[in-house]
């Protein structure tokens, strides 16, 4: 009995410790953060948030007077979280060796990503970057890859929407989205096509396993206790077992794909493709099996995520759809029809409209580095060696500090300089301000690539096509490696009068 009482009268103290002293560490110090206790740290408000994480960290952000806190919780690093825009340009540049994804974010996506190009630093990184960067060129943007967009949005796009209208069935359109960016990466990238757009025809194995090894890698990040996963990793246990036949599918995928174009390259098959150029430099198998499995990462939901929201908030802004479809014909009349790059550039209010979906709803709402050493943020904050520190876009789209008291309406107006209905002149946003394709050395190579396709996909859907919502309540942002849409959405689609 007495040996008992020994083993209880610690926790009987951590308890009444806990109770009579727990506070927000705000009081003893200048930086807010959520209600914390000894030992246990905010684990207790993490958890009841954990389903909501994204508009718990904007939460608190707001009532931090410098844009920044600071989280404690058992069995986790230290975590600075910042939607000050003045942190964000010194973390991703002015001190940016100081600020690597560093081992402990590696380790969360090693398992599905490897060695790819997000998920390493140093020499590594700037080699992928550097073996990439021919994808990314305006040569490749307008020549290569418009002519890939025009002919997979004319053939297999609107083919399947012009049905889809005929027939007045609805669809998942994040799904055939979600299909149709992943063939473009598939084509541009491997040299393949990959699936059907049908939202109804079975999905292939590789992006079920894609998605499955996607959605567990980003369940780490946010689990309460980060040793919880490790021990089911180690045992082979429930959503680490799943991980793992996933990334070994995903593996056996991506390898047959190499193999098939090795075989390609010795029979001197013509291929310009990114896996070709890889191959042809020497490098390894298993360097270009995470390489292509990181773009193919980028690539597939991105894009997809981003459109289908403007669809969405589109349906209730009948206004901003009629301009956009004039915008679109008044281009397309220029043109005679179709697009290329310089008449892409010329939607000036759909790229308006594409920026601020992505300020509401960044398709990455956050980004973690680790500090090498100590530091000093310039809000003040001090940051220990070996602290996560992230970057919130998604909390920076909603502080009325950065976009005003209407930061929560959908107004694509605020992207411009001046504006009527003749003339639009986008204003030159701080990129710290607005860093939904980062900014600083590691910049996303794709954002050009990525305007391009979400231009050509929505400018070619709405000159011909109404979207049609059903039954939608307000969608729900579900925070992965790249966000969605909970659940989809649901739509019908109607020929719209005058279209060509």
């Amino acid at each position: 009995m007495e040996a008992s009482t020994l083993v209880l009268l610690p926790f009987l103290f951590l308890v009444v410790l806990m109770l009579s002293t727990g506070r927000s560490v705000c009081l003893r110090n200048s930086i807010p953060a959520p209600k914390t206790y000894p030992v246990i740290g905010c684990l207790i408000s993490f958890y009841t948030n954990r389903n909501r994480l994204l508009d718990w960290y904007t939460e608190l952000l707001t009532e931090s007077a410098s844009g920044t806190v600071i989280i404690n919780r058992l069995a986790a690093r230290r975590t600075v979280v910042t939607a000050n825009p003045s942190n964000v340009e010194y973390i991703l540049k002015t001190n940016f060796d100081n600020y690597p994804k560093g081992k402990p974010f590696t380790e969360i996506l090693g398992d599905f990503l490897g060695d790819g190009i997000f998920n390493v630093d140093g020499k590594l990184w700037l080699k992928q970057r550097r073996l990439a960067t021919h994808d990314f060129t305006p040569k490749s943007l307008r020549s290569e890859y418009v002519d890939v967009l025009r002919k997979e949005v004319e053939e297999e796009l609107l083919s399947f929407l012009d049905a889809a209208a005929q027939d007045f069935q609805p669809f998942d359109l994040q799904e055939l989205l979600r299909r149709f960016s992943f063939n473009i990466v598939c084509i541009v990238f491997l040299g393949i096509h990959r699936s059907s757009l049908n939202p109804s025809s079975p999905v292939s194995e590789f992006d079920r396993a894609f998605r499955t090894a996607a959605a567990v890698s980003a369940g780490r990040g946010s689990a309460p206790l980060s040793f919880v996963w490790k021990l089911k990793r180690l045992v082979g246990f429930g959503s680490e077992k799943d991980l793992r036949n996933a990334v070994q599918k995903v593996h056996s995928c991506v390898n047959e794909i190499i193999r098939e174009k090795k075989m390609m390259i010795t029979t001197k098959s013509k291929s310009d493709d990114f896996l070709s150029r890889l191959i042809v430099a020497g490098e390894s198998d298993e360097a270009v099996r995470d390489m292509v499995i990181s773009l193919v990462m980028a690539g597939r939901d991105t894009t997809s995520a981003v459109t289908t929201r403007l669809f969405s908030l589109i349906s209730s802004h009948k206004t901003t759809e009629c301009e956009l479809v004039n915008e679109i014909r008044s281009v397309m009349d220029i043109t005679g029809g179709g697009f290329d790059y310089q008449s892409l550039k010329k939607l000036s209010l759909l790229k308006a409209c594409l920026c601020e979906v992505m300020r509401l709803y960044p398709p990455v709402p956050w980004d973690s580095k680790h500090a090498l050493t100590d530091d000093r943020l310039p809000d003040g904050t001090a940051v220990r060696a070996g602290d996560r520190v992230t970057y919130f876009p998604y909390g920076m789209g909603r502080m009325e500090e950065l976009w005003g008291k209407d930061w929560d309406e959908f107004k694509p107006n605020r992207w411009f300089e001046s504006y009527d209905h003749n003339t639009r002149v986008l204003k030159k946003v701080n990129p710290f301000k607005f860093p939904v394709f980062q900014a600083g050395p590691r910049v996303c190579l794709g954002e050009e690539m990525a305007y391009m396709q979400m231009k050509y996909v929505v400018s070619s859907m709405l000159n011909r096509f109404q979207i049609e919502p059903i039954g939608m309540d307000k969608p729900v942002f579900v925070p992965m490696l790249t966000a969605h849409m909970a659940g989809g959405m649901q739509v019908r689609v109607h020929r719209r009068d005058g279209s060509r």
